[in-house]
């Protein structure tokens, strides 16, 4: 993973941050450095995420997936960080599977699972459920209305299922008591820097995607985490968008000009809001995709109001697929050239475009998307994050917004009793009716 940060520099942008600002920034970048790497040397909450490429065990994921090994199609049923990681890898290397199927329950829309349910062949169809707790109510409503799918199409599930779990709780005593594959979650991994462990690995290796490319990107990207920002290019990023944000960029729209990253554009949203915003401070991650987002994004981003960085995430190296000819004049130039070549012009003429208007964007550049390269992407971003983080002084690791709102949802279900629920009730109307 490179990061190009020069046209996020107050010479080109506005807000923009100057070379002089980043280089006293870079002090700062040095002393949360230390305390990532103490934290990380300690194994502490939230920290050990970075440790993951060395600790993730391959073949123990590949050994719990065996029994499994032939399926066509696996439903992974999971939310938020139990999901997005794991979405994000099938999705970027998708081409370079085994053509396994792969769904993800990430929601509970009762029309949208049915749906989806209904397409695949249950008899041939594995299951991976995670929860780090085993009582995230999305999770495991979703896994009980599977497991009363497959028993009614007569499907034995316990023979198709694996669990992704925390070493106590009911999914913990359900793989028990039916003698499951089980994998754990890792101590001291919050769900949305899960993606390199089991968390976001089984349906990759379920889809035969190379584990230890993935891993080893990962771990070459925790090789140049050091005390200055001009020598990492996470800490570059992480940097670069806390110093805009405080000069005004409160949005951060990530726009991937590469289809297969589409979904990685959502597992940042959730890493960036999650992880940032807290006490009043953080960035609004925005989704978006190249070069679809230029025609129907790209106007505000221009021209709208001066409170956002656009990050772009894009391969060197990308296929093509040739345009035919045309004797229509207009489009003749369009002939000479290819899919590959059109996406790449796409993206230079957005980047120069905002730069030309003085938006603040940040290139960061794969070689190409691989295992290796999305394996650097997805750590690279996990530790610019945290170094954010350290430089706001939020409390990186938790969630307590989410939890008060999941503390309401299982009081309105009747799951026991949260001053949380008694809010609902209050909710001031202004209601107009037709």
């Amino acid at each position: 993973m490179d990061v190009d940060i020069g046209n996020a520099l107050a010479s080109v942008s506005s807000p923009g941050v100057s070379r002089a600002s980043l280089e006293r920034l870079d002090g700062r970048v040095a002393e949360a450095h230390e305390r990532i790497a103490e934290g990380m040397a300690n194994a502490e909450h939230g920290y050990e995420a970075l440790n993951l490429p060395e600790r993730t065990d391959p073949d123990e994921i590949r050994a719990a997936v065996e029994p499994v090994a032939d399926c066509e199609a696996l439903i992974t049923v999971g939310i938020g960080g139990s999901a997005l990681g794991a979405a994000t890898i099938v999705d970027a290397l998708e081409a370079a599977g085994d053509g396994t199927e792969t769904v993800f329950l990430d929601n509970v829309d009762p029309a949208w699972v049915s749906r989806r349910l209904d397409s695949l062949p249950l008899e041939r169809t594995a299951i991976n459920v995670v929860s780090r707790s085993g009582t995230t109510a999305e999770t495991l409503a979703n896994f009980l209305v599977v497991r009363e799918t497959f028993e009614s199409a007569g499907v034995d599930w316990t023979e198709r299922t694996i669990v992704t779990t925390g070493e106590s709780g009911p999914l913990r005593d359900l793989a028990d008591r039916h003698d499951l594959p089980a994998l754990s979650v890792p101590d001291g991994v919050p769900g949305r820097y899960s993606a390199l462990s089991p968390v976001g690995l089984v349906a990759a290796a379920v889809c035969d995607l190379d584990l230890e490319a993935l891993l080893e990107g990962a771990a070459a990207e925790r090789e140049t985490l050091s005390g200055s920002l001009f020598e990492c290019p996470a800490y570059a990023y992480g940097a670069t968008s806390y110093a805009l944000d405080q000069r005004g960029a409160a949005a951060n729209a990530v726009m991937p000009y590469a289809e297969s990253l589409e979904t990685f554009a959502e597992w940042f949203a959730q890493l960036w809001a999650e992880s940032l915003g807290k006490d009043e401070l953080g960035q609004t991650p925005v989704r978006a995709l190249g070069a679809t987002d230029q025609h129907s994004q790209l106007q505000l981003y221009r021209a709208g109001p001066r409170d956002k960085l656009v990050t772009f995430v894009t391969p060197r190296d990308r296929e093509t697929r040739p345009i035919p000819e045309t004797d229509v004049a207009a489009l003749a130039y369009l002939g000479d050239s290819g899919l590959g070549e059109l996406l790449e012009a796409e993206f230079e003429a957005t980047e120069a475009s905002l730069a030309a208007a003085g938006r603040p964007n940040v290139r960061i550049e794969l070689e190409r998307v691989d295992a290796t390269e999305l394996g650097g992407l997805l750590y690279g971003m996990e530790a610019a994050c945290v170094l954010a983080g350290e430089l706001y002084g939020v409390s990186t690791f938790d969630q307590p917004a989410v939890e008060w709102a999941k503390k309401a949802t299982r009081g309105l279900l009747g799951g026991g009793e949260f001053e949380e629920a008694d809010a609902v009730a209050e909710k001031t109307e202004l209601r107009v009716d037709r």
